[in-house]
């Protein structure tokens, strides 16, 4: 889950140029990584913002997010009785932000990268699928909101939203939709940094590996 944050942070970087994400983005993805002490000053921010404005999309996102990361941690320790409350909160604060603001790059990063890290971590194909259509819904309107510049974002950053609609796609079943999206990571090259998964994808129709995302975006 810490390398699909990292994804985010390529991605939400590159397309998201609004004030709050630029406030908090770095705190959390440090946080994400394991640095509490960010971690919890990302979570003070969003939460100072929430209490001025209740409705605030990206705070909101942000907030969920963090709470959906809170939630995961306990699920590792098995404290199902803390877990789920976090994660039901988390995921409503979420869904919540993009209800608001349905079109805000800044929104549906945020969220797309939460629930695609979470989904991939749930063995159950009932639970997971949920969360991947909703994962798939935000990676896709982005996309199409950027489609008509989406060589100004530069190779790499191109690369994870790539990645990021065709594991979606493909962990939900939809070949063909998965299919189109490695076919443009193969026809980026190296430079996208999941060559070889698409490669892999495109001749077998699976993947061996977890997909993860290359390099270090956050300065810390």
């Amino acid at each position: 889950m810490k390398l699909i944050f990292a994804a985010a942070a390529t991605i939400s970087i590159a397309l998201a140029a609004d004030r709050f994400d630029h406030i908090v983005r770095n705190n959390f993805f440090l946080g994400f990584t394991g640095n509490e002490k960010a971690f919890e000053a990302g979570m003070k921010t969003a939460e100072e913002t929430l209490a001025e404005n209740p409705k605030h999309p990206e705070a909101l996102v942000w907030h969920g997010a963090g709470l959906f990361f809170r939630s995961g941690k306990l699920f590792q320790k098995q404290d199902f009785q803390n877990a789920v409350p976090l994660y039901e909160r988390g995921l409503a604060e979420m869904d919540q932000a993009v209800a608001l603001s349905p079109d805000r790059i800044g929104v549906r990063v945020p969220r797309g990268s939460a629930l695609m890290g979470a989904a991939r971590n749930i063995k159950d194909p009932a639970r997971a699928r949920p969360l991947l259509e909703r994962a798939a819904s935000d990676f896709q309107r982005v996309y199409d909101i950027q489609q008509r510049y989406l060589d100004k974002l530069g190779d790499h950053p191109l690369g994870e939203l790539l990645m990021g609609l065709a594991d979606t796609y493909y962990r939900l079943g939809d070949e063909t939709k998965a299919a189109v999206y490695f076919e443009k990571l193969l026809a980026i090259g190296k430079v996208s940094g999941h060559e070889e998964e698409a490669k892999e994808w495109l001749a077998t129709r699976k993947l061996s590996k977890p997909v993860t995302c290359v390099g270090c975006h956050v300065s810390k």
